[in-house]
């Protein structure tokens, strides 16, 4: 089969691939949310994404959605999937509607005082470093079930889920014991907060069938929609989808 040249068919292969693994998981591909990781990307790349109805994106720099946000469709969605540092949460909280990668009560606090001075609700999600890994930001995974009350407990922040960045592997089925523990994680920050948390943001261009095989609610996609970023601007890397930085 000729690989996909333009973004049409890049993105009716991804759909399709999140199809076929929702289906063998006995699963309802809607209840499967795409995200575009849009890094590295210009707004007309944003604009065409959205008129072939991919409406989510994701950046991980806050300098770079502030230039590039502005200048997007209106509808186009946005998700910060970063490493948040404390003095860009006020950037952060006025450009996205989500911010998933809440790694400690101290970012997650100041996002919900410069949510409150914007008069803004938002979403997060809790980064979780499942694997362990010392390259990786993230809550280690009893810390976040203990953390759940007291992030509850910030008015301006809805506690939507977690999200995690597997380790890379070229065969995705390694990684299948990550994306099984966030899940399994998650039941017990549900039973902690007493509420549905229901989104689960893991896997990407390499690993998502695992993922969604997994229970994935939101899968997170670059490089296999868009194909390699500019080599100007930076070097496509393994984790350019994962929010690093």
């Amino acid at each position: 089969m000729q690989s996909p040249t333009t973004l049409a068919e890049r993105l009716a292969l991804i759909r399709q691939r999140i199809a076929a693994a929702a289906d063998r998981a006995g699963r309802d591909p809607a209840t499967v949310e795409l995200m575009a990781v849009t890094k590295n990307h210009p707004a007309e790349t944003v604009a065409e994404a959205v008129a072939l109805g991919l409406d989510l994106m994701g950046e991980n720099r806050i300098q770079e959605a502030k230039a590039k946000i502005p200048l997007c469709p209106a509808r186009a969605r946005w998700h910060f999937i970063g490493h948040l540092q404390s003095n860009k949460a006020r950037d952060a909280a006025a450009l996205f509607q989500v911010i998933q990668g809440i790694d400690s009560l101290a970012i997650a606090t100041e996002l919900d005082k410069q949510a409150a001075k914007l008069g803004r609700r938002l979403g997060i999600l809790l980064e979780v470093n499942v694997a362990g890994e010392s390259s990786k930001f993230g809550w280690n995974p009893e810390a976040a079930v203990e953390a759940i009350p007291a992030l509850n407990a910030l008015g301006r922040l809805d506690l939507l889920g977690l999200m995690t960045v597997a380790p890379y592997a070229t065969d995705a089925e390694k990684v299948r014991p990550v994306f099984r523990r966030l899940r399994e994680l998650r039941a017990r920050c549900e039973d902690r907060l007493g509420a549905p948390m229901p989104v689960l943001s893991m896997g990407m261009s390499g690993d998502l069938e695992v993922a969604i095989e997994e229970g994935s609610t939101l899968v997170r996609v670059g490089t296999a929609l868009f194909g390699a970023r500019p080599s100007l601007l930076r070097k496509t890397e393994p984790n350019d989808e994962a929010g690093i930085a």
